[in-house]
C-alpha cells in the first residue's frame, strides 16, 4: 500500500534560547530533521513533506537535498493546523500518512516500519505511537477500550483520577488513513483556552464515526523530544550509545566507549582501536586495523587501512594506508597524505598532497604544494606559499632531502634526486640530483668577544 508522511518542523522552540529553529541543533553531527527524513526513507516512505514555519529558509537549505516536499504554516496554531497547512500534499493520494516531529531524532527504522504495518494489518483508520512510563506526569493519556482499541486520547490536567493512573502516554506521532485523516481536519476546532487545532483531536471524531483506532507501545527513549538543550543533551547521550555500540558491534575496538565521540554517518572498519577523547565527525571513512590514541578530531575524511593516528587534527582529507600521523600535528582541508607517510609532531599540512614513503618528522609547514615519494623534511622546513596577496605552489620530486630551517619561497621547483644544505632560503629551482646552498658563507671573528667586553 503506498505511504507517505508528513514531519512537523514549524515550532519555534523558545526555551532552546538559540536563533537556529529546534528542528536544526544537531544529535551527533546531523540536524535532528535530518534523521528523521532518513529513518523514514530507511524504512522505505520516500514521500515525505515537511511543514516549515519558523526559520522556515533556514530548514530548507538544511533538507533540499533530501529531495522532500515543504508546506508552509505561516502562524502555529497547534499540531493539527500544522498538518491542515499539508491538506495540498495530501489531496488525491490514497494510502497511509505515517506523522511524526522533526524534534524526535530517535525513533528506529525498525519503529516506522512496525508502525505502518501494525496500522495496515489491523485495518485500523488511526494508529497512535505510545510509550509505557513509570512517571507520566504531564504527559497525554492513551485510554484504550476493554479490546484494546483506542477509546480516547486525555491530556494531563483533563484526567480523572482513575485516568490518572494510566501510564501508557500519547508520543505525539502518528499513522492515519488519508481520507479519514482529512474529512477529519476540516471538523478541527479551535474551541479551546490556547485557541489551537489539537491532531488527538481527530482521534476523537475519528472515534465519533466509528472507526478502529490502535495504539502500539515502543520504549519511550524512541519518542524523546527535545525542547530544551537539557532534553538535547540527552537525545545525544542515547545516540551516541547507540552509534558506539553499532561500531563495536561490528568489530571496532573501543577502549572508553562513554568517552568516544563518533557521528553518524561515520564509518569505521573491523580491528581499528579507539582510544577515549578521539571527536570522528561528518562523513569521516576510517578503515581496517587503524589506531586512534587519545584525544584526535577526525572530520569528513578518508583514512585508510593500518594508519596510526595520535593527538592530531585531520580535516576534509586523505591519509594512506600504513600512514603515522602525529601527535599534535594538524592535517588541513584539500590535503593528500601518501601510504607509509611519517607526519610527525607539530606538523602543519595544508591544501598539499605528499607522496609514499615521505617523511616529514616535526616542526614543518608545507602549504600549497606538490610533494613526491621517498623525500625527508628535516626539522624547522617551511614552504613559504603567500606573498601577503597571493599564494603560489611549490613543486618537490621524489628522492628530495631538504635539511633543518630550509625555507621554500614559492613558486618554486625542486627535482628528483636534489639535496638542499640546512639553513638555506631557496628561491631558485633546483636542479636534478644537485645540492643546493643558499645561506651565508660562515666567518670566525677570533678574539671578538674580548674586544667587546661582552664577557664580562
Amino acid at each position: 500500500m503506498y505511504s507517505c508522511a508528513v514531519v512537523l518542523a514549524a515550532g519555534e522552540g523558545k526555551r532552546m534560547k538559540s536563533t537556529t529553529p529546534k528542528v536544526l541543533h544537531k544529535v551527533c553531527g546531523k540536524e535532528m530533521i535530518n534523521h528523521v527524513i532518513d529513518t523514514l526513507r530507511e524504512a522505505d516512505i520516500n514521500d515525505v513533506n515537511i511543514i516549515i514555519g519558523n526559520g522556515s529558509e533556514k530548514v530548507k537549505e538544511n533538507t533540499i537535498s533530501k529531495n522532500v516536499s515543504y508546506s508552509l504554516q505561516e502562524k502555529q496554531l497547534g499540531t493539527g493546523h500544522a498538518v491542515k497547512c499539508a491538506k495540498n500534499f495530501l489531496e488525491g493520494k490514497k494510502g497511509i500518512v505515517a506523522i511524526f516531529t522533526g524534534d524526535a531524532p530517535l525513533v528506529t527504522t525498525e519503529t516506522v516500519s512496525k508502525l505502518v504495518s501494525f496500522h495496515q494489518v489491523n485495518g485500523f483508520k488511526g494508529t497512535i505511537l505510545t510509550s509505557i512510563v513509570e512517571t507520566p506526569y504531564g504527559y497525554g493519556r492513551v485510554i484504550r477500550e476493554k479490546n484494546g482499541e483506542v477509546k480516547k486520547i486525555v491530556e494531563h490536567k483533563d484526567c480523572s483520577e482513575e485516568e490518572l493512573e494510566v501510564n501508557e502516554i500519547n508520543a505525539g506521532m502518528y499513522c492515519f488513513d488519508i481520507d479519514a485523516l482529512l474529512s477529519s481536519l476540516d471538523n478541527l476546532s479551535n474551541s479551546n483556552a490556547q485557541g489551537e487545532y489539537y491532531l488527538t483531536d481527530v482521534i476523537e471524531i475519528l472515534k465519533i464515526k466509528g472507526e478502529k483506532l490502535g495504539a502500539m507501545p515502543v520504549p519511550f527513549e524512541e519518542t524523546m523530544g527535545v525542547n530544551s538543550r537539557v532534553q538535547l543533551a540527552e537525545v545525544e547521550d542515547i545516540m551516541r550509545r547507540r552509534i558506539n555500540n553499532k561500531h563495536m558491534e561490528n568489530g571496532v575496538t573501543l577502549i572508553d566507549p562513554k568517552n568516544t565521540y563518533i557521528d553518524a554517518e561515520v564509518i569505521i572498519g573491523n580491528d581499528t582501536i579507539i582510544y577515549p577523547g578521539n571527536v570522528i565527525g561528518g562523513k569521516t571513512i576510517i578503515k581496517k586495523n587503524c589506531v586512534l590514541y587519545p584525544n584526535s578530531r577526525i572530520q569528513d575524511s578518508t583514512i585508510e587501512s593500518g594508519v596510526t593516528i595520535q593527538s592530531s587534527v585531520i580535516l576534509e582529507s586523505c591519509v594512506g594506508n600504513n600512514t603515522t600521523v602525529g601527535p599534535f600535528a594538524y592535517i588541513r582541508p584539500d590535503s593528500v597524505i601518501g601510504k607509509s607517510v611519517r607526519i610527525g609532531d607539530f606538523v602543519e599540512i595544508k591544501k598539499s598532497t605528499i607522496g609514499d614513503h615521505t617523511k616529514v618528522s616535526h616542526l614543518t609547514y608545507i602549504g600549497d604544494a606538490e610533494v613526491g615519494e621517498n623525500c625527508n623534511f628535516g626539522c624547522g622546513t617551511v614552504v613559504v606559499n603567500y606573498d601577503g596577496k597571493n599564494k603560489y605552489k611549490t613543486i618537490i620530486g621524489d628522492n628530495v632531502f631538504i635539511g633543518c630551517n630550509t625555507n621554500l619561497v614559492s613558486p618554486i621547483t625542486i627535482n628528483n634526486n636534489s639535496y638542499i644544505a640546512a639553513g638555506s632560503t631557496i628561491t631558485e629551482e633546483v636542479p636534478e640530483d644537485a645540492l643546493a646552498i643558499a645561506r651565508a658563507r660562515q666567518t670566525n671573528k677570533e678574539g671578538w668577544v674580548t674586544k667587546k667586553a661582552f664577557n664580562k
